[in-house]
């Protein structure tokens, strides 16, 4: 379905996503998710609007969506950075591989590795333990650390989703889609049209709206 998606029908496909990973950073008190097994692209953005991530020995994750051609698009490329840094941040998203839950752990995106019948029962007495805090003051207390780290989440989320949506359509998005259901490997093209291909993204021809930042990139400063 996402591999015939229109840029038009992908923005609001981003849109239901973010809004479902945005309402689960927004409640009151802290989300702790318990993860077993692969946790990719959407599964990996949804376990990145939770507070807490404690995972078993088998559970994988990554952001594999630049094999698709595509970016993370329900706030992945913008929570990533900020729960683990630019510089890890880049690797997952850049290469696109499957990171093991120990790996992920040392990243810092997972807080704690446990056996797996260890999981469910670890992550219910660590939310038990968080719901005996008082909820009043934990609730500003995680309002209060989510305005430290993302004083701009939803105009970063919005920019986001514009970039997302508008790889739609492209030959890198064609390609890559096809690829991955082809279960082929994504075969690079001729750049010799980039500066058709990229016209209208910040990184854009020179010139267009004043420089290299393009429509987006003026877009978000103001």
């Amino acid at each position: 379905e996402m591999a015939s998606m229109t840029s038009a029908e992908a923005r609001v496909h981003g849109a239901r996503g973010q809004e479902v990973t945005r309402r689960l950073e927004r409640l009151p008190l802290p989300v702790v998710a318990a993860v077993h097994g692969v946790c990719l692209g959407g599964g990996c953005e949804i376990a990145l609007a939770c507070d807490f991530v404690i995972a078993s020995p088998e559970a994988t994750f990554g952001q594999p969506e630049i094999n698709l051609g595509v970016t993370p698009g329900w706030g992945g490329s913008q929570r990533l950075p900020r729960r683990i840094g630019a510089a890890r941040a880049r690797r997952w998203i850049y290469t696109g591989r499957t990171v093991p839950a120990e790996e992920a752990r040392a990243d810092g995106w997972v807080d704690r590795v446990v056996p797996r019948a260890d999981l469910l029962p670890t992550a219910v007495e660590f939310a038990r333990e968080l719901a005996g805090k008082p909820a009043l003051a934990l609730a500003a207390a995680k309002y209060e650390i989510q305005r430290a780290v993302d004083p701009d989440l939803d105009s970063d989320l919005a920019y986001e989703l514009e970039l997302w949506a508008r790889l739609f359509g492209t030959p890198d998005q064609r390609e890559g889609m096809r690829a991955f259901l082809e279960k082929r490997t994504f075969v690079s093209r001729d750049r010799s049209d980039w500066p058709d291909t990229a016209r209208g993204f910040p990184w854009g021809s020179a010139g267009e709206n004043g420089g290299t930042g393009g429509s987006i990139g003026k877009r978000k400063r103001e």
